[in-house]
């Protein structure tokens, strides 16, 4: 039986396990799906050696950046964006190839291009790990300016403290990278004047459970059209499968 699963540290928000076992159960794919839960990335070796079926992985917080390091290629879009969420694990020989690849960014661009609107020209996004990478790349590409908002002082961000209503008006585009709002501390947000917002305001937030942060409550409290990433995870889930069983990737 083939194996995949997911790496990262915690992992019980996880939704991939739910996904891609019910996948492979409906579609009589002889196949399963675990949860690697690593303290440390130097323990992938370790999941490797105890799992020799394993055909492919997502990676997630906090592994996207340090992951790369551990790879034999990466796709130019993932060394573009600099961040790894798709592994594929193939055999030369008795040589373990592993090559990485980004579906964050097809996900995401996918997932927000219809909400965008004419003066939607500037986006902040809110975080600067990896799936803020992959953000930032899928906007520019849209051909939306980004501004990298975070907690600390960074070279290329602002702080929180310095996003004024003004900025707010500015950049009519604002997508949640961070865990905050995230269950179970659901009832935390990204600290921004929300009363700066309109009805020209887009709010997008990676985080999935709850379905509506506060974050996203806020916005649309002033009009903001809202949405949160399960979308977005779907599209990601289905392209990391492509990328897995496709012979040319």
């Amino acid at each position: 039986m083939d194996k995949y699963g997911l790496i990262g540290y915690p992992l019980g928000h996880s939704f991939s396990i739910g996904f891609f076992n019910e996948k492979f159960q409906n579609e009589g794919i002889d196949a399963q799906y675990c949860n690697f839960e690593i303290p440390n990335i130097d323990c992938l070796q370790e999941v490797m050696v105890q799992n020799p079926n394993l055909k492919g992985l997502n990676v997630t917080i906090p592994y996207k950046e340090k992951i790369i390091s551990f790879l034999d290629e990466i796709s130019p879009e993932a060394k573009n964006i600099g961040a790894v969420n798709v592994i594929k694990i193939s055999h030369k020989g008795k040589k373990t190839i592993l090559k990485g690849y980004n579906s964050d960014v097809i996900g995401f661009t996918k997932s927000i291009e219809p909400l965008l609107e004419r003066g939607h020209k500037k986006a902040l996004i809110l975080g600067t790990g990896g799936a803020s990478k992959a953000i930032k790349y899928g906007l520019n590409s849209l051909g939306v300016q980004t501004l990298l908002v975070s907690r600390y002082e960074r070279p290329g961000t602002i702080q929180y403290s310095s996003v004024t209503p003004q900025i707010i008006q500015e950049y009519k585009v604002i997508v949640n990278c961070t865990p905050c709002g995230m269950y179970p501390k659901a009832d935390e947000c990204p600290d921004l004047p929300y009363e700066a917002m309109d009805n020209h305001t887009l709010l997008y937030d990676l985080i999935y459970n709850p379905d509506e942060t506060l974050f996203m409550q806020k916005g649309a409290k002033y009009g903001a059209t809202v949405k949160n990433g399960l979308e977005m995870l779907l599209l990601q889930a289905f392209e990391s499968w492509s990328f897995w069983n496709e012979k040319n990737k």
